[in-house]
């Protein structure tokens, strides 16, 4: 699917930018040694070493991943640097263009930017891979395992050198038999899950119930229009402590607070420019569907749909139309298998499929009208070879119809919130990620 969606306009990889503080005394030094541990030819493990088999042909039925022997680190680890002393804004500015580039599928489809000339030393890393290789439960996991916990642990290897961690060994394969009868019982449930979960969203919708959301519920907006391939990334961080304070107050979970702030912020951002519609917006939620401890690997990823009630003026309502959603829309998936999950999900993004036509983006209703998702990272701080890392902010996907995409990223007491929007559909996407803190004020003083 990820691979199907490319165009030049709708790029599906993700990335994520990572800040990084310079220990005491730490200088250049750091640059050029990087630089010639990739001189001297390292190797590379799974999945940063695997390509395409059929890269001209994106959406070929014998698509698949071959191991490329020859991969060129000099290509894919590149080495930029701002005006010294270079800001924020500046740094945002450069991202941003590079997150509008396409990946070259005739090589691994990622990218590594190491970026100089930050205010007090300090260096960012910018990392793109395409979404078919990893989603990013994934990619956080590969991120984690490739930094160290330790401060002064001088040889942490690069990003991708690190070998993943070794699977445990199961026992002796099951026969052939019981894993048919295991398939059968699976897709039965599958069934049944699925039949009950639509027929509850057709209640739903005779009954103009409006905490379970459906596909094509959402108003047309300007964040459902046309996408060029101009990107535009702009970036907040926010203590976990606050926005669990304020789940708490209002009855909530984590989640429900960053959908009332981004719900607050897209109202006020809207209105603004008098294209507020009548209609709440709706939002769709990536769901991680792997057991916990998972080591990630490829894509696990289902959705849900949920309601942003930015029809509703007041914060504190707002916020209670929010937590009914998102508990409605997780009771839909109460006792699902995972394969139920992913076939219910491909049925709530179906419609998206419409927008990918040309000339459909914006003629019709979509199926929702802003990605939504939250990514879990390490409590602790995490170090590459004395260089802590910051925060960690993740970019994503506009596509066709969806010119907007808010992705949230928790790490060591922090969650770092990356807006990545469509340039020309979505101009002053800074002042959008200014008013979710404004939101958030507001629903601390409701609270």
């Amino acid at each position: 699917m990820f691979l199907a969606l490319e165009t030049r306009e709708s790029m599906m990889h993700v990335g994520g930018l990572l800040p990084f503080s310079p220990p005491k005394g730490a200088g250049r030094e750091a640059i050029g040694r990087m630089r010639d541990e990739l001189r001297k030819g390292l190797v590379v493990q799974s999945p940063w070493n695997l390509k395409l088999r059929h890269p001209n042909v994106l959406t070929s039925p014998l698509q698949s991943w071959v191991v490329d022997d020859r991969i060129d680190l000099n290509y894919h680890v590149r080495r930029s640097a701002l005006p010294s002393p270079g800001d924020e804004r500046e740094l945002g500015m450069l991202v941003s263009r590079l997150h509008g580039q396409s990946l070259d599928f005739h090589r691994p489809p990622w990218e590594v930017h190491l970026i100089e000339g930050l205010e007090g030393g300090r260096l960012a890393l910018y990392l793109k891979v395409h979404h078919a290789l990893v989603d990013g439960y994934t990619g956080m996991r590969l991120m984690t395992r490739a930094l160290s916990d330790d401060p002064t642990d001088p040889d942490t290897p690069l990003l991708f050198e690190r070998k993943p961690p070794t699977r445990s060994k199961r026992g002796e394969a099951a026969p052939a038999l019981s894993l048919l009868l295991h398939a059968v019982r699976d897709q039965i449930g599958t069934t049944k899950h699925l039949s009950r979960a639509v027929l509850a969203m057709a209640r739903s919708s005779r009954s103009q119930e409006t905490s379970l959301v459906s596909p094509l519920q959402a108003p047309k907006s300007i964040l459902n229009q046309k996408i060029t391939r101009a990107r535009r990334f702009a970036t907040q961080q926010y203590p976990l402590e606050r926005l669990r304070s304020v789940a708490r107050a209002h009855g909530g979970t984590l989640n429900d607070v960053i959908l009332a702030i981004c719900a607050g912020a897209l109202r006020r951002f809207l209105a603004e420019q008098d294209a507020l519609p009548d209609q709440p917006l709706t939002a769709m939620l990536p769901v991680n569907i792997r057991p916990k401890d998972d080591p990630g690997g490829g894509n696990a990823v289902g959705a849900i749909l949920a309601s942003l009630a930015t029809d509703v003026a007041d914060p504190m309502e707002r916020m209670r139309v929010i937590v009914a959603s998102t508990k409605r829309a997780k009771e839909q998936l109460a006792g699902m298998s995972r394969s139920a999950i992913l076939q219910y999900s491909a049925m709530l993004m179906a419609p998206m499929l419409l927008t990918s036509l040309p000339g459909a983006a914006g003629r019709f209703r979509p199926a929702f009208n802003v990605v939504i998702s939250n990514v879990p990272g390490p409590d602790t701080p995490l170090y590459f070879r004395g260089w802590r890392l910051e925060a960690a902010y993740p970019l994503s996907i506009p596509l066709h119809g969806y010119a907007l995409n808010i992705t949230v990223e928790s790490y060591a007491g922090t969650l770092g919130v990356g807006f990545t929007g469509c340039r020309d559909a979505i101009p002053r996407l800074q002042r959008l990620a200014v008013y979710t803190g404004e939101a958030l004020d507001e629903l601390e003083r409701v609270g």
